[in-house]
């Protein structure tokens, strides 16, 4: 059997804009995030723009969690792809939800990429 994988899409909207602001922090989310998923964090790599905005990367054993914020709009953009439990990826993004302090979680798209059965998208 191959193995299950999952990545999950997701934008967060209603941020706190200081916090999706700041770099440090941005990464500092990501890093409990894996905690929470419960998945082996490797390393990570982020950049914040000028005049606003950050983008945060973590690799993971399992692959990895990525953040990209707008500010101004109050929005980041995320994803997880993992090999691991799904239900933990879940967890993560609930996690990040609360941590950006988002009043919304919008276009969220379930991506099972389970290698010998082909892609299945769901909502």
């Amino acid at each position: 059997m191959a193995p299950f994988m999952l990545h999950i899409l997701f934008t967060l909207t209603g941020c706190n804009t200081k916090l999706i602001d700041d770099e440090e922090f941005v990464r500092q989310v990501l890093f409990d995030a894996c905690a929470v998923a419960e998945a082996t964090w490797l390393k990570s790599c982020s950049h914040r723009f000028e005049p606003q905005g950050v983008t945060a990367v973590a690799l993971l054993a399992e692959s990895h969690l990525s953040v990209h914020t707008w500010p101004e709009k109050g929005t980041a953009v995320c994803d997880i792809f993992t090999c691991s439990d799904s239900s933990k990826a879940k967890l993560a993004m609930t996690f990040m939800q609360d941590k950006f302090e988002a009043t919304g979680l919008s276009s969220k798209v379930n991506v099972d990429r389970s290698m010998d059965e082909g892609l299945h998208v769901s909502d």
